[in-house]
């Protein structure tokens, strides 16, 4: 495991072919949707619930994306990025991080100035030869199947924080509360 890795505070995240399949779904009124994997939600909520930073930097525009980190509580957005090198800048500027200590995750030829001016770039296992070539780690899940997931694992393992990500699920209820009793939903991702 490299220190570069160990340092990492702000994890920047692509959308299409990263936190989705990449695929661009288009309804007949030319309404966009998505599709995110729960996995891939709870990989950020754990990173966020254990201290660290997320931005989501995206070369689209969409509310189904802006929906669904409203819902992991995800609060730095840089859509419609036309330089994702700059908005990666702004994201660490805004999160108090140097560069040093941000892990970008892409997937395509546009995410490769990010990845390469990053601390810890990581790529997706579908990722462009280019990108993959780029990055100090490689999931083995491919984008919008668990790779986010997987990065956030491989990142809390990198700094000996696994055990810490699996305490919070040995918790023992609360007194008077029973775990798993009728009419209580588990929270995920």
């Amino acid at each position: 495991m490299t220190p570069a890795a160990a340092a990492v505070r702000l994890l920047c995240l692509d959308v299409d072919g990263v936190l989705t399949d990449g695929t661009v779904a288009l309804d007949d009124l030319g309404h966009e949707t998505k599709r995110f994997n729960a996995k891939d939600g709870l990989g950020i909520s754990l990173w966020r619930r254990l201290g660290g930073e997320v931005a989501v930097i995206t070369g689209r525009a969409g509310l189904a994306v802006r929906h669904r980190l409203e819902e992991l509580g995800v609060r730095h957005l840089y859509s419609g990025s036309h330089d994702k090198l700059h908005d990666l800048r702004a994201a660490a500027s805004a999160c108090g991080v140097p560069l040093e200590a941000v892990a970008f995750v892409g997937d395509d030829l546009p995410d490769l100035p990010a990845m390469r001016a990053c601390g810890y770039p990581v790529a997706v296992h579908d990722a462009a030869a280019e990108v993959r070539a780029a990055a100090a780690f490689v999931t083995a899940a491919p984008g919008g199947r668990g790779a986010v997931r997987e990065a956030v694992e491989h990142l809390l393992r990198t700094q000996d924080r696994w055990s810490d990500a699996l305490a919070i699920f040995d918790a023992a209820p609360a007194p008077g509360v029973r775990a798993g009793g009728v009419g209580e939903r588990p929270r995920s991702g």
